[in-house]
């Protein structure tokens, strides 16, 4: 699906040569096609009356001259980022709550033009990374649903990849935004922390949480970068942009795990893959240095396995006390592992990670 970009469908909705209404009713269209496939990609869909309006206000500014980069793009958003007069479930019915007001980068992406189509279905309260803990049915990656689609932004993820929008809205606090990109061939891009504003999530860990962004191809993402790379005075842990940053074509130096710290689990095909990427990243103008990653990986245990847990319980410390069993049994579990830790827990796990 080349052509079903943002980039294409900006340009051409800017230049008039086709309409954001049309557009929109492509991607209803589409979205109703694959709802005889996965309908539990998503878990609330924007009735299409609202979707061809909220489109017809898009070619109603472009007429009035507006320059609008994503000019009637179809898009979608996890259920943990809030919508206005929309329920937020986070995968989890008795959680969910109705928004009032929009998460400050659904607001910038509709005023950038983006056209809102739903809320996509997730690994519940964004804990877990294969999309199957979900009250709202497991996805299957868009290539062969015998695999998971990879989580916890499964449906922002298989909305992009099964062609139904251009781009989609998910988040990452441990490779959400990455981990489904990469099982369904598509681009996941994750920003600096604070790069964009995360108000309007329902965090996990919210002092290391990130929107992040589904597309199919580059180009896209710096779009959607342009549109949400903002100071959010509201957000306590939004920050200032760089002067600059990384320029188009520079030399890059890129870190890869050493040799004899690569795990792929007797799956040579991936091994094979990853001695190719790397390759190819050294003839993109990058310079591959090989890491000790150790460090790394121990940083990482300490997400799940260290105090960082108990972030996830602050989120859900009521819904834990009124029913737990409204939560899914994985999550619970872990979540309730946070009751027993400690400030003195918190202070050695930031002290590790330093």
């Amino acid at each position: 699906m080349q052509s079903w970009t943002a980039a294409r469908i900006a340009h051409e909705v800017t230049t008039r040569a086709t309409s954001a209404e049309e557009i929109a009713g492509e991607a209803l269209e589409r979205a109703d096609v694959y709802d005889q496939i996965q309908p539990q990609a998503w878990i609330s869909r924007v009735v299409h009356e609202r979707v061809l309006a909220a489109a017809r206000a898009v070619d109603v500014r472009i007429a009035a001259g507006e320059r609008l980069p994503l000019a009637g793009v179809p898009f979608a958003v996890k259920d943990n980022l809030d919508v206005a007069q929309m329920e937020t479930t986070a995968a989890c019915p008795a959680f969910a709550y109705r928004a009032t007001t929009s998460a400050t980068v659904v607001s910038r992406l509709i005023d950038a033009g983006a056209v809102l189509l739903g809320k996509t279905n997730l690994d519940q309260f964004a804990t877990g990374l294969t999309g199957t803990r979900t009250p709202y049915g497991a996805l299957g990656c868009v290539f062969n649903r015998s695999y998971v689609s990879g989580g916890s932004s499964s449906g922002s993820a298989v909305v992009v990849a099964a062609g139904i929008v251009p781009i989609s809205l998910g988040s990452d606090t441990a490779g959400s935004g990455r981990v489904p990109a990469a099982f369904n061939g598509l681009t996941g891009f994750k920003p600096t922390r604070g790069r964009w504003s995360t108000r309007g999530l329902l965090p996990a860990c919210r002092t290391l949480d990130c929107v992040t962004v589904f597309a199919t191809r580059a180009e896209d993402v710096a779009i959607v970068d342009a549109v949400l790379a903002a100071y959010d005075e509201a957000d306590p842990y939004s920050r200032p942009l760089p002067q600059r940053g990384p320029q188009f074509g520079e030399c890059v130096r890129i870190g890869v795990p050493r040799s004899d710290q690569l795990l792929f689990h007797g799956d040579p095909e991936s091994a094979a893959l990853f001695e190719s990427a790397t390759e190819r990243l050294s003839q993109l103008r990058g310079k591959v240095v090989e890491i000790d990653a150790a460090p790394l990986f121990e940083a990482s245990t300490l997400l799940y396995g260290g105090p960082w847990v108990a972030e996830r319980t602050a989120v859900l410390s009521e819904l834990l006390q009124r029913s737990p069993e409204a939560i899914h049994p994985v999550v619970r579990a872990i979540v309730q592992a946070g009751r027993g830790l400690s400030a003195v827990d918190a202070f050695r796990g930031f002290y590790a990670l330093q």
